[in-house]
């Protein structure tokens, strides 16, 4: 049984782009690594990327971190990342498993994997295409196959057989890892070590949930009960 967070195996990168959040939870020496999009860089108000970039990458220079290509044709896409791969040895550049016009991106997956550039392979849903990610990187280039296990639990499906098939073909690479993203819960983290995957990539919100891992429940139960009747104090209620 998972005593604690301590008693993982799986590796927790942090989800976001709050620079500061992200300077304050690698100094805690929870996580092993880190991963931006562009969806939550917007949410978190960033308006310039290189600077954004680099002013995390002054901090943290000695764990796995991901940057996100954002162009659609694949032309500027290996453009950017080649650009982005340029930032530090620590660095790891997000393709899209395919464009918005849903062309698929493995041939530049196999030309940068080739060339040497690590990636983290992004927005993965189906085996189908972890196989044909798997065909098509480098085997002496270090990749993350990011398969999207929250979205998929997102439409009524469990994903854990996802992630244990996944696993089987990933695991054939020595230099691939297998990332559970878009997680939702910590329970997530807990299935996602069950399954063996390498790395699970959770928000600072669940991050801080952690300190939960086989937390008393009659103990949780009380702790319940008193936020209920303080929130109840606090906002005045009465009859």
């Amino acid at each position: 049984m998972i005593k604690s967070y301590k008693d993982l195996k799986i590796k927790i990168f942090a989800d976001g782009a709050n620079v500061i959040e992200m300077k304050r939870v690698y100094g805690e020496g929870i996580v092993k690594g880190f991963t931006t999009n562009p969806t939550l860089m917007k949410k978190d108000g960033v308006t310039d990327y290189v600077t954004f970039a680099k002013d995390v990458l002054t901090v943290i220079k000695d764990m796995p971190i991901s940057f996100e290509v954002f162009s659609d044709d694949f032309d500027s896409m290996e453009k950017q990342a080649r650009l982005i791969g340029s930032w530090g040895e620590n660095v790891y550049i997000k393709i899209p498993v395919t464009n918005t016009k849903g062309e698929t991106s493995y041939e530049l997956i196999k030309k940068l994997t080739s060339d040497g550039l690590k990636l983290n392979i992004t927005a993965i849903m189906t085996t189908e295409q972890v196989e044909k990610v798997m065909d098509s990187i480098s085997e002496n280039t270090k990749t993350i196959i990011s398969v999207f296990a929250g979205r998929i639990a997102d439409t009524g499906r469990d994903p854990i057989p996802y992630m244990k098939r996944s696993l089987e073909i990933v695991k054939k690479n020595s230099n691939a890892e297998l990332l559970w993203a878009s997680s939702r819960e910590l329970l997530n983290i807990i299935q996602a070590d069950e399954c063996g995957c390498d790395i699970v990539t959770v928000t600072n919100d669940i991050i801080k949930k952690l300190i939960m891992i086989n937390k008393d429940l009659d103990e949780l139960s009380l702790d319940t009960v008193k936020m209920f009747y303080n929130d109840a104090a606090s906002a005045g209620y009465s009859f």
